[in-house]
This record gives structure tokens, C-alpha cells and sequence, in this order.
């Protein structure tokens, strides 16, 4: 009798401490889209350097070729600045 409590004890406690964690990342997730949203949107220089910089690390790490790069920055440049 003593096991079968001692179990729906710790049964219990770990799904307590589940649905807590689940309630702090729900929390979290939503501070965080909040931030983002009321945050001021960026100007468009440093949404280029942004991509730029971004653009810059996939080349270091063989995600994309420069010249890939090159165009995929071309485009959004374009795009940020209301070009096409």
C-alpha cells in the first residue's frame, strides 16, 4: 500500500510541475510576442544591415554561397525599400 502512494505521489508532483512549466512557457511566449508586436518597427538601414549580417553568417557556415547571397539581399533590398 505504501509503493502505491509513494507512486501517485510522485505521479502527481510531475504532473503539477508539468503543467506549471507549461503555463510559465505560455508566459513567456507571450510576453515576447507582446514585446514584439508594441516594439517600434525598424528603419529600413537597419533592417538591410540586419540582413546583411544575418546573410553574412549563413556564408560562414556553408548554408548558402555568396554569390546566393548576393541576389537573396538584392531582392530584399528591393523589397525594403519599396522598389518592387
Amino acid at each position: 500500500m505504501q509503493n502505491q502512494a509513494v507512486r501517485y505521489v510522485i505521479r502527481s508532483t510531475a504532473a503539477a510541475a508539468g503543467g506549471i512549466a507549461t503555463a510559465a512557457t505560455s508566459v513567456a511566449a507571450a510576453t515576447l510576442a507582446a514585446s514584439i508586436i508594441f516594439s517600434p518597427a525598424a528603419d529600413a538601414s537597419s533592417r538591410l544591415d540586419g540582413v546583411h549580417t544575418d546573410l553574412a553568417r549563413a556564408v560562414q557556415l556553408n548554408q548558402i554561397t555568396e554569390e546566393q547571397a548576393a541576389r537573396f539581399e538584392s531582392k530584399l533590398a528591393g523589397r525594403i525599400l519599396g522598389e518592387a
